[in-house]
């Protein structure tokens, strides 16, 4: 199976001088790497929604219908160079001794500046537990603030002062077509504002790299050439308008070999707007699980064909089973969109808020049926929900409760998430990772986030700890000095 691998720009060179390929387990010795930015050991460092439509430069001489010089010259002023430092734990998670040294490891990618006032759109993974972030454009160096982030599409947000900034042109990624002519723009080994061309040569990749809850994974496949720190970085068509955020690689080594993937620009215009508008992304849910059609499930279910997602579980309480699916039901389209597998799916239904209606049309035996379906939040509600976070100074940790939609998917009656961890807090000095989700500590339930911070901070020479990580495996720790 595939997964992440950040790489350095340092452990590149090396394994390369010696003739090392890295391995971590795969299709047939292929890996996805995320596109991290290049790393190294360092010492110590209004809110308006944004208008998408901003004017492109004019093309002059070099207007054309193959042309890349007035498409990068629309779109290299839109990128920046981004640097964050944030802090290594060097102790072992399995047993922990108080006042054990951290480290600082520096970061850097590439990001996308979104509106004139200084709104900047990049990937999660280059801002992950960040203490301080740096944007570079244009030679001037700036003070970044996270607004919010969105690990489900590996998206985050971040804001820097000032106005007049040569936001991006963004287009409708729904209407990009395969074998279309696209530019990646980004930050590839620190070589700052670096342009390769490519065609689209795939749409609604899901490529299972996200290692969250909920992933939403409809990635544009492109053979345009990006590499470690393109991450956060532009993908533009000939008019030099968005149609995605370069976010990973298909590779052996690392490097390009042919296949990289994009957040489409229409679910990082979603992402964005909810992120500075409520806090947190407006995920909408049916209540079901979905699976791509096979050839084991078309001959099951005697199928005609291996169109749209087959629904493998549907709560009893949720949207879906409210308006009459049920299991083995065949989502063919919805809205009126096609669905021609789980990512395509998976983006249709992120457009939509919680309290939206959508009409499905699904197949169930040898019938064409249609239902609305009335979406709900995390909480099984229809209401918009804003993000309400509980941080602990005394712990380190922002911090909050699971939700019920994500207490069903781990079959648990409580928890609580780390939603981000402090430098120099205990939760940090533990080894603990933002997404982990506390269950239990020293065999006390917990239910609030209150009861972390309680039962971490209480005088005791051991602590047992039980925790579901990113991965949605259950896990147990001891802590002690």
């Amino acid at each position: 199976m595939a997964s992440w691998r950040l790489f350095s720009l340092a452990s590149f060179i090396k394994l390369s001088a010696v003739g090392v390929l890295a391995v971590v387990g795969g299709y047939a010795g292929s890996h996805i790497y995320r596109l991290n930015a290049t790393s190294e050991i360092a010492g110590p460092t209004g809110t308006p929604v944004p208008t998408w439509q901003m004017a492109l430069p004019p093309g002059g001489a070099h207007a054309g219908a193959l042309d890349f010089v007035a498409a990068s010259e629309a779109a290299i002023p839109s990128v920046v160079y981004i640097t964050s430092v944030s802090a290594q734990q060097e102790s072992s998670l399995d047993w922990f001794f108080f006042g054990a040294p951290a480290s600082q490891q520096t970061s850097s990618g590439s990001g996308v500046i979104f509106s004139a006032n200084g709104y900047i759109v990049t990937n999660n993974h280059v801002i992950d537990q960040a203490e301080t972030i740096e944007v570079l454009h244009q030679r001037k160096s700036y003070t970044a603030r996270v607004v919010g982030t969105d690990p489900s599409t590996d998206l985050a947000l971040l804001k820097i002062d000032g106005q007049g900034f040569p936001a991006i042109r963004v287009a409708d990624s729904r209407k990009v077509a395969v074998g279309e002519w696209v530019l990646a723009v980004g930050n590839p080994f620190n070589l700052t504002s670096t342009v390769t061309a490519g065609i689209i040569s795939a749409k609604g990749r899901n490529i299972n790299i996200l290692n969250s809850q909920f992933p939403i994974e409809s990635f544009i496949q492109t053979d345009a050439a990006i590499n470690p720190g393109n991450s956060g970085g532009a993908l533009v068509n000939l008019k030099g308008e968005l149609v995605g955020i370069n976010t990973a690689i298909f590779s052996k080594t690392g490097s390009y070999t042919g296949y990289g993937f994009a957040v489409p620009s229409d679910i990082v215009k979603k992402v964005v707007e909810d992120l500075i508008k409520y806090g947190t992304v407006q995920k909408a849910f049916l209540g079901a699980e979905v699976q791509e059609v096979d050839s084991k499930l078309a001959k099951k279910l005697d199928l005609p064909d291996y169109k749209g997602v087959v629904l493998t579980m549907v709560n009893e309480e949720g949207a879906a089973a409210e308006a009459g699916l049920k299991a083995n039901d065949v989502v063919l389209k919805l809205n009126g969109q096609p669905i021609t597998g789980k990512g395509v799916f998976d983006e249709e239904v992120s457009y939509y808020n919680p309290g939206d209606k959508v009409t499905v049309s699904f197949r169930r035996g040898k019938d064409i049926r249609t239902a609305v379906i009335t979406l709900r939040n995390r909480e099984g509600t229809t209401e918009l929900v804003r993000r309400q976070m509980f941080s602990s100074k005394t712990i380190g940790a922002d911090l909050e409760p699971l939700s019920k939609v994500e207490r069903e998917r781990y079959k648990v009656e409580n928890g609580v998430r780390i939603a981000k961890a402090y430098a120099k807090g205990l939760v940090r000095r533990l080894g603990f990772e933002e997404g982990f989700v506390i269950l239990s500590i020293n065999q006390v339930p917990v239910k609030e986030p209150r009861d972390v911070e309680r039962l971490l901070s209480g005088n005791q020479s051991r602590i047992d700890v039980e925790a579901i990580n990113k991965s949605g495996r259950v896990v147990y720790y001891q802590f002690g000095y």
